[in-house]
């Protein structure tokens, strides 16, 4: 049997790079696409190209010779990014994902695996801490995050496009909230796990962080382990509709703090600073369709996924901090 070319786009991203890691180990030939290599640590893919795929001609040469996409590239990050950046997210994202569905027929790609997310989810379904979990229908009649969800939204009808009018098979995956060690954890595009394990990793026991909004606001989060074995069932099965992909498990970021909080085996005191964004009041994820396509759910706890993240992130401070600072040479 001849072994799968597969293409991963936004492979130096923190998805991304687990991805390409899970579908070397399941035998394929991986080809990496990205601005940037992985920052933290070497790829595993069997090719990698550092390509920008706002430009066409790049998706072209990205999709040469593939038999599946794994479409991950995006410009994105945490809640502050994502409302600060509308317009450059929203043209960044457009290019890139019309590029590349436009380069996946072109090379007759047998499928095409677009990552959304739960930020198309409409405003008024998520105003509420006890949040009812989302349905993947609930999506429409639209009112999304804006820039960031509404161009994701957007891609996904046109995936469907390109499937009914073109012939291209694909799959639409929609994210909530993925963490794990090798993310961004600082800079501004940090995840509020990643976040919050970078300011509990940098105080002493009894130090005080400063959490955005009253904390209250709920959220699920899912392992990057699940996330990219879901990830690589879902373009494997024969449904070809958007899938949620996280875990029910709704916590409150206060209790998020509580849970990071217990794997430092620190105390903590809150700062909140309502002045930050938050984002919407509750959000959490209906899996009953992806049950019934995958006879499969995400299986990591929270409270077992933050340790091997807070550990790695911990080591990152530790390093920093260790680090010398830099002498500026005369000229």
């Amino acid at each position: 049997m001849a072994v799968k070319r597969v293409l991963v786009t936004g492979a130096g991203g923190f998805i991304g790079h687990h991805l390409v890691s899970h579908l070397v180990r399941s035998g394929h030939w991986v080809r990496g696409v990205d601005q940037k290599q992985p920052e933290y640590a070497a790829t595993d893919a069997d090719e990698f190209l550092t390509l920008d795929l706002r430009d066409p001609a790049n998706c072209t040469a990205a999709s040469a010779g593939i038999d599946e996409v794994y479409h991950l590239a995006a410009d994105m990050g945490g809640i502050g990014y994502i409302t600060a950046e509308r317009a450059s997210i929203a043209r960044n994202n457009t290019l890139m994902n019309i590029g590349m569905l436009d380069a996946a027929c072109a090379a007759g790609v047998s499928r095409f695996l677009f990552s959304s997310s739960a930020c198309v989810y409409p405003h008024h379904l998520q105003t509420n801490a006890d949040v009812v979990p989302l349905r993947e229908d609930d999506a429409w009649p639209a009112q999304p995050e804006e820039g960031y969800g509404l161009e994701k939204l957007f891609c996904e009808k046109m995936c469907q496009y390109y499937s009914s009018d073109r012939g291209l098979p694909t799959r639409v995956v929609r994210f909530h909230n993925v963490y794990g060690p090798l993310g961004t954890y600082d800079g501004g595009r940090e995840k509020a796990p990643a976040a919050i394990c970078r300011k509990i990793a940098g105080i002493a026991d009894g130090g005080e962080i400063e959490v955005w909004g009253d904390g209250e606001q709920t959220r699920s989060f899912m392992y990057v382990s699940d996330c990219v074995e879901g990830i690589h069932r879902i373009m494997q099965s024969d449904y070809a509709l958007p899938l949620n992909l996280g875990t029910d498990e709704m916590v409150t970021v206060n209790e998020l703090v509580d849970l990071v909080s217990a794997v430092a085996g620190k105390t903590v005191r809150r700062h909140h600073d309502r002045t930050k964004p938050q984002g919407v009041r509750g959000r959490n994820s209906d899996n009953t369709r992806l049950r019934d396509v995958l006879g499969w759910e995400p299986k990591m706890t929270l409270a077992e996924g933050l340790r091997p993240t807070y550990a790695w992130i911990e080591q990152q401070v530790a390093a920093a901090k260790a680090a010398p600072a830099s002498v500026l040479m005369p000229a």
